[in-house]
């Protein structure tokens, strides 16, 4: 006796013939004496009359193998005559999306000076919100900040994981950019206005951007990893590798302003705020251009075509369809999903709250390296720099390429990471002792952690659109980005706790 979902998966499958091999299917079926011996049911006893029990339809096995083998080699699933990426133009827009889909979280905690000096107590009428005693809002801005952050960010990845597919790429990627970019604009118009007599409520105002800009940099994400889960793996990589470039550039940025002494706080988040506009702004012409590009359409276009129907026959919804599609995709990633958690849980639980607080083993000896350059190169530069190559690594190696339950033991391993990073040289040490006390070693923790991020990141990211059927490839990648997510907000918890206890 058939079952409906051996029917769906079998329908999957056909899709893949030619326009030839359907045409020979046809004229062959007019020979086939079908016989109804026994209804054919679904678990749930939904009657599909339509559907005859004797025709030899593939496994889902032998479909799903098809599927993978085909997704293996791209001149294979798709037709001989691919258009050019000319100039590698949609490569490098892809490099640019990643860095886009960080910019709006890059560049509000760097400018952490900026928020101290507007948060702080004006009544001792001190520039400088360092040089005293912290306001109130200033203790709680930086844990406000990444509680609406994740929050919002992540809720929003997880929808639009589930319901992604019923808003167009354009919109999600597009649209969600320009309003980035009025938000931007007003962040930075609010940097020259004077705020001292209603702190609270911009306090409250900037929480509302910060929230508008993740639910935006949220669907966004979601939505350009879905479009690049359709392109070969290179361009995933592009995408996850601007990521990490778009950290090693506020990085840079940041340590530029230090070398040029620029005390003004002010001056600093306008300059940054500016950089982020532009950013923006580069993103919005570079994805309007590539939307016209062959190129691209044509893997849009080879996206909808092998897209499974929102109905079968008229037999189920539009609803309906999307939860079957949603489960059948966790079914098959849902290690992938886990493990893409699990790694960004521990990479947030540990940089920057921890790794921010160790300090050189010659702090305060006078020396500039020591007391000015140390963190920001050893921490922000160095992991944002170990992330990118890692991923660029991943890229070109693709090692382990299947087996997920490799990665997730690589992942699991990388855990040992949280103590010995609790066991480094921190400013802030009560409870726990230091037995890490070297520059160097503290270095080299740090490279390795930033490495192993980058590549297992990369590694997840690509091998899960790659276990999943074409057109389902779009929704898988959107649920890695909201595991990701929830990886971060989780990491971000657990991070608090290990501050408390270090």
């Amino acid at each position: 006796m058939l079952k409906y979902d051996d029917i769906n998966d079998n329908n999957d499958c056909s899709r893949l013939l030619s326009n030839e091999q359907l045409a020979d299917d046809d004229d062959d079926n007019e020979d086939v004496n079908f016989q109804q011996n026994e209804p054919i049911t679904t678990d749930t006893d939904i009657i599909l009359p339509f559907a005859p029990a004797t025709v030899p339809l593939p496994t889902e096995t032998q479909c799903n193998e098809e599927f993978l083998e085909r997704d293996k080699d791209s001149d294979i699933l798709l037709s001989s005559d691919v258009p050019a990426d000319a100039w590698n133009y949609t490569y490098f827009v892809f490099y640019l999306l990643g860095t886009a889909t960080m910019t709006p979280w890059n560049f509000f905690i760097t400018a952490e000076d900026y928020w101290m000096y507007k948060f702080r107590n004006v009544s001792l009428n001190v520039s400088d919100g360092g040089l005293e005693e912290l306001s109130p809002m200033q203790k709680s801005f930086a844990c406000y900040l990444t509680i609406t952050a994740s929050i919002s960010g992540t809720s929003f990845l997880v929808l639009n994981a589930i319901y992604g597919q019923r808003v167009s790429a354009r919109l999600k990627i597009l649209g969600t950019l320009c309003v980035i970019l009025v938000l931007f604009a007003i962040t930075t118009a609010f940097v020259e206005v004077n705020t001292d007599a209603w702190q609270e409520q911009f306090f409250a105002l900037t929480l509302f951007i910060v929230i508008i800009l993740n639910v935006c940099s949220a669907t966004m994400s979601g939505g350009v990893f879905g479009v690049a889960g359709l392109f070969p793996s290179e361009y995933m990589t592009a995408m996850v590798s601007g990521q990490a470039l778009g950290g090693i550039l506020t990085a840079l940025t940041f340590i530029i302003v230090l070398a040029l002494g620029a005390g003004d706080p002010t001056i600093t988040a306008f300059t940054f705020f500016i950089v982020g506009s532009v950013l923006i702004l580069l993103n919005i012409v570079c994805y309007a251009i590539m939307e016209n590009k062959p190129f691209f359409q044509y893997y849009l276009d080879v996206e909808e075509n092998t897209r499974a129907p929102n109905m079968v026959n008229g037999a189920i919804g539009e609803d309906t369809a999307v939860q079957l599609c949603v489960k059948t995709v966790l079914s098959k990633i849902y290690v992938h999903a886990v493990t893409i958690c699990i790694l960004f849980a521990t990479t947030l639980s540990i940089y920057p709250s921890i790794t921010i607080l160790v300090q050189s083993e010659s702090y305060g000896k006078g020396k500039a390296w020591n007391d000015i350059y140390f963190r920001p190169v050893a921490n922000y530069l160095l992991f944002n720099s170990g992330d990118y190559f890692g991923r660029v690594i991943a890229g070109m190696c693709e090692k382990p390429k299947e087996n997920a339950y490799t990665v997730l033991l690589m992942v699991i391993l990388r855990t040992f990471y949280i103590p010995l990073f609790l066991c480094c040289n921190s400013s802030s040490h009560n409870f726990l002792p230091v037995w890490i006390h070297s520059d160097s070693i503290f270095i080299l923790l740090m490279t390795t952690f930033a490495l192993s991020n980058g590549y297992l990141a990369n590694i997840l990211l690509i091998m899960a659109p790659r276990s999943v059927r074409r057109c389902e490839k779009e929704t898988a990648s959107s649920f890695m980005v909201a595991s990701l997510s929830c990886g971060l907000a989780l990491g971000s918890m657990l991070s608090m706790i290990l501050v408390q206890i270090l």
